[in-house]
């Protein structure tokens, strides 16, 4: 069964919101995950999308955001791209979403074993793959716990504490330079959270300790 057919999305906050997603990745976990009639579904947003929570997470193929939070369409408002970077086009996407589609939450998501993390630990430079690593580069910088000759992708520990730093980083750069997205916060329309999932155990670890509001 759709469970959230009754939900009142005008009305949630985004503390329900991630209440929403936290409950899901539970489902995804456990293998209980809902019973969706897709024509159902698709026949009731047809003429418009109103998402719980807008993503930006990683373009990883094991990393699909509506199954992972046990969301189906219409629900998650996904952006995409390798490294989970805030470019000013993935932030242009999360304040339509949340500025003119009513969604309630931002979600910034990296996940272990990340490629993107990796190519950037190795300062892999590349075609336009070096724009990305670009912008995973401050929190390489930031980093400061484990040094030379150990700062490459080979280390497992170095890799998830920048995939770590990493979602920080693009909050803050989120917060820098989204006005709108800083404005729907003062108002407390929105909330904005950073999370890591672990491709092991399908368990999104939310940062609920600086889960900002306001």
């Amino acid at each position: 069964m759709y469970m959230h057919k009754n939900i009142d999305r005008q009305n949630l906050s985004p503390k329900q919101a991630l209440d929403i997603l936290i409950d899901g990745n539970k489902r995804f976990i456990g293998n209980a995950q809902q019973n969706y009639d897709l024509s159902t579904v698709r026949a009731m947003i047809k003429e418009k999308q109103n998402p719980i929570a807008a993503v930006l997470g990683c373009s990883d193929s094991r990393t699909t955001l509506e199954l992972i939070f046990d969301q189906s369409l219409g629900d998650i408002f996904s952006v995409r791209l390798a490294g989970n970077i805030a470019s000013r086009k993935a932030i242009g996407s999360l304040e339509f979403s949340c500025k003119y589609l009513g969604s309630k939450i931002i979600v910034v998501m990296g996940h272990s074993n990340c490629g993107a993390i990796k190519a950037a630990c190795d300062h892999y430079k590349g075609g336009n793959i070096g724009e990305i690593t670009r912008l995973i580069e401050p929190a390489i910088e930031q980093e400061k716990t484990i040094l030379d000759p150990n700062r490459h992708s080979r280390n497992n520990d170095y890799v998830e504490r920048v995939c770590f730093l990493n979602v920080q980083k693009q909050i803050k750069t989120i917060l820098s330079d989204s006005e709108i997205i800083r404005d729907l916060l003062k108002e407390q329309k929105i909330g904005l959270i950073g999370g890591i999932y672990n491709l092991d155990s399908g368990l999104v670890e939310f940062d609920t300790k600086n889960f900002i509001l306001s």
